[in-house]
């Protein structure tokens, strides 16, 4: 009688597919233990055999002795080389990764950029590296607020913002003072060689 996949046993693992299952079912069934382990190496081997680019990655071998443990529903009774994987660990949920929210005064610009600004106070007052750190940065707003708003975006903003954030920091700043480049020379510059290469080609 024909056997459709639909009337049969749902796959643990589907990507070793139904007959390392069977194997690892019969395996279970073996009384003896030494019989049993050895059976247990043997479909190792071939699992292994299914995925020869991976054997150099480390704890390959660990992986396969957890995959087995779980096809075989963790009724596998052999002294495994590894310390399998816990039916209780199987469906842990990670730890959530603690996040410190705190206000953002531009999103557009984020809050990297909000401590980037704050740290021209590490610079001497009147340095040159405060000079052009800030400079920098003002280059940075420009191009980011043009890429968030597609807008045409004035000099003066830019100097508005800056004083919002670090006013007392960069006292009397001009426009001058933060030496901002146009917004076409902000942009990355368009790749032209794949172009040439077509015509080339014709």
């Amino acid at each position: 009688m024909l056997e459709y996949n639909t009337q049969i046993k749902k796959l643990v693992l589907p990507e070793y597919g139904r007959n390392i299952q069977r194997m690892v079912d019969y395996c279970v069934t073996i009384e003896d233990k030494e019989e049993r382990t050895r059976c247990a190496y043997a479909i190792i081997a071939t699992m292994g055999n299914l995925f020869p680019h991976l054997r150099d990655i480390n704890d390959f071998k660990h992986k396969l002795w957890d995959h087995l443990a779980i096809m075989s529903d963790f009724k596998l009774d052999i002294d495994y080389p590894y310390e399998v994987v816990k039916p209780d660990n199987l469906h842990t949920k990670p730890q959530p990764i603690p996040y410190k929210l705190s206000p953002i005064k531009y999103r557009h610009y984020g809050k990297i950029m909000e401590e980037m600004l704050n740290k021209c106070c590490t610079f001497p007052e009147g340095s040159k590296e405060r000079e052009q750190f800030v400079s920098l940065l003002a280059n940075n707003m420009k191009k980011t607020l043009y890429n968030t708003t597609k807008e045409i975006v004035e000099d003066d903003k830019i100097l508005k913002d800056i004083k919002e954030y670090i006013g007392d920091v960069v006292g009397e700043l001009s426009v001058e003072d933060l030496k901002l480049r146009s917004i076409k020379d902000l942009q990355p510059k368009k790749n032209n060689n794949n172009k040439n290469n077509r015509q080339n080609k014709k």
